[in-house]
């Protein structure tokens, strides 16, 4: 099954379709089902089960487990923005007596708090709430085992703390302020706490035999945070549309980039994995792609949303059991079909459209650039941005911003913050660049220039 839209050639349908029909078959899986989004809509969507005649479509409720986290990191990033908090406060600044108060919040952000992975007692994921009714009963005696700040370590406890958090500073239920803060400007009105018919229900697959019995389904308490939600591919489409381009009502657009720019220090088996994590975005490289999104889990369903931000492609992926089909790897693989299928056609070149002050300022800076003997290429683009690259093509490189005063904001890489400025001569021309201390120069090591050790006064020579 595969919906009738036609955004998708025929043959990239019938790939995508093939693709999510080995996962249910091969992971034996009673249900799965998927979406593929680009230029924020849905543009394919498929399902596959395992019941004849039943097969679920994008209106039908998973359990997507720790994809909870991600809108859970999104209220906590809207406290952030309405200056309620900063990421490097201390939680026992606003959430006090937790016993574990010297962990920031960008540390429970990123899972580097050095907080256990699971809660103490019976398996949350698989017992009531009413077990563990306080942020305590999930902490434990021993809720740090490792430095603070000092390793990533996921941690499922970490962000019951940040509901926590939430309710403290909202004076609300965390399902509450997610349904009025991000389900409903979002319209995600099929993303709930608890499962709204229809639904799928959850099993576990015997695996050395072809039969299965029900996984229960509990209300997680003070865990919701960590991993309660139940959604639909419509509506984690409409989310991944977000996460790649915010909204303002929601989160904006350089919030979200920031949520997607790893934040934790990598374990050296991740770097050899290509993980990294975020704030509430787990970082991946998959066929050569670099993929943004995050898995989930719970006791009879698998989850995965993960978008292809360079293709304009996200994908997402639900089944209904315990183990069985790698969401992930499904998830990228769809990205890679359309990705490849169907490359994204780039907007038409187009100059800018009219040359402010700044721009003009900028032509004096364009074209050709020495640090030492490093040749750089300055250009400006219609976006009213200046770009440093190297011509060789390795080595460091940024854009940049005017910051008002003359100067240029570096806005990502080595150069991220650093003030890129014009240094002129008396009659106006520009003489360098400083770049953090580093001289620019037209040529390299140009006579007359201020580079730092001075200049050879005999000048470029041959193999003496």
């Amino acid at each position: 099954m595969t919906s009738p839209q036609e955004e998708l050639l025929p043959g990239t349908r019938r790939a995508l379709l093939h693709r999510i029909a080995v996962a249910q078959t091969e992971g034996r899986a009673p249900s799965l089902v998927a979406a593929v989004v680009r230029d924020g809509r849905t543009v394919w969507s498929g399902a596959r089960s395992s019941v004849e005649g039943e097969v679920p479509d994008g209106d039908v409720q998973y359990r997507i487990g720790s994809i909870t986290k991600t809108f859970t990191a999104v209220l906590v990033m809207r406290l952030r923005d309405e200056g309620l908090l900063d990421l490097a406060d201390p939680l026992e600044r606003h959430l006090p007596g937790t016993g574990v108060g010297d962990v920031t919040v960008v540390d429970l952000l990123a899972h580097r708090a050095g907080l256990a992975a699971e809660t103490p007692g019976p398996w949350w994921e698989r017992t009531p709430g009413s077990l563990r009714p306080q942020i305590a009963d999930v902490l434990g005696e021993r809720p740090l085992i490792h430095p603070v700040g000092r390793r990533f370590h996921y941690s499922n406890p970490g962000y019951a703390l940040l509901g926590a958090l939430v309710e403290k500073l909202r004076g609300a239920p965390w399902a509450d302020v997610l349904r009025r803060e991000v389900l409903e400007p979002l319209g995600l009105h099929r993303t709930t706490v608890e499962p709204v018919a229809p639904h799928a229900g959850g099993w576990a697959v015997h695996p050395w035999a072809d039969v299965m019995q029900p996984e229960p389904l509990e209300n997680l308490g003070v865990m919701a945070p960590a991993g309660q939600l139940w959604s639909t591919t419509g509506d984690l489409a409409r989310f991944a549309a977000f996460l790649v381009a915010g909204d303002e009502r929601v989160l904006s657009a350089g919030s979200v980039r920031e949520m997607r720019t790893p934040a934790a220090p990598a374990e050296a088996a991740d770097v050899a994995d290509g993980y990294a994590y975020g704030l509430g975005l787990e970082l991946r490289h998959q066929h050569g792609r670099a993929l943004v999104g995050h898995t989930g889990s719970l006791p009879g369903f698998l989850a995965c949303l993960t978008m292809g931000l360079a293709d304009d492609v996200s994908a997402v992926v639900l089944a209904n059991c315990t183990s069985g089909p790698a969401p992930f790897t499904v998830a990228a693989d769809l990205v890679r079909i359309v990705a490849e299928a169907e490359p994204r056609i780039p907007a038409p070149w187009r100059p800018i459209p009219e040359v402010r002050e700044t721009d003009a300022a900028a032509l004096d800076l364009v074209g050709q650039w020495y640090w030492g003997t490093y040749a750089f290429g300055l250009r400006l683009s219609a976006d009213g941005l200046l770009a440093l690259e190297p011509l060789s093509g390795k080595g460091r490189r940024s854009r940049f911003r005017p910051d008002g005063d003359g100067g240029w904001v570096g806005l990502e890489g080595y150069y991220a913050g650093e003030v890129l400025k014009p240094v002129r001569r008396t009659d106006g021309t520009v003489s360098h660049l400083d770049l953090g201390s580093f001289v620019f120069t037209r040529q390299p090591y140009e006579e007359g220039a201020p580079v730092p050790g001075g200049v050879d006064a005999k000048g470029w020579r041959g193999l003496q």
